[in-house]
């Protein structure tokens, strides 16, 4: 049992510390290249506060920078379709 919780503590750690790995590069040079906003000066103070959520979510994180959108996705949900008569998707209400 020992072996097993050990184990789990590893692939967590190692996860935590891609993570953070992956974090400290993105908010230097990734955020710049998917959110238009930041490309206009984004504070110091900015990045450190979306470090934490940078790490915990790499993997979405970096499938966003490596896909190179700068824009973020556009939601179509029930309502912003009601409310536009439809989304970029083509879906009618």
């Amino acid at each position: 049992m020992e072996t097993v919780v050990s184990s789990i503590f590893a692939v967590i750690g190692l996860y935590l510390l891609v993570g953070l790995l992956f974090g400290i590069a993105f908010v230097t040079k990734g955020v710049t290249r998917i959110d238009p906003t930041a490309k206009d000066g984004a504070s110091w103070g900015f990045r450190l506060a979306i470090l934490p959520a940078t790490a915990a979510l790499w993997p979405l994180m970096a499938k966003r920078w490596a896909s190179g959108t700068g824009t973020p996705p556009e939601e179509c949900s029930p309502h912003r379709c009601a409310a536009c008569k439809g989304c970029s998707k083509g879906e009618d209400v």
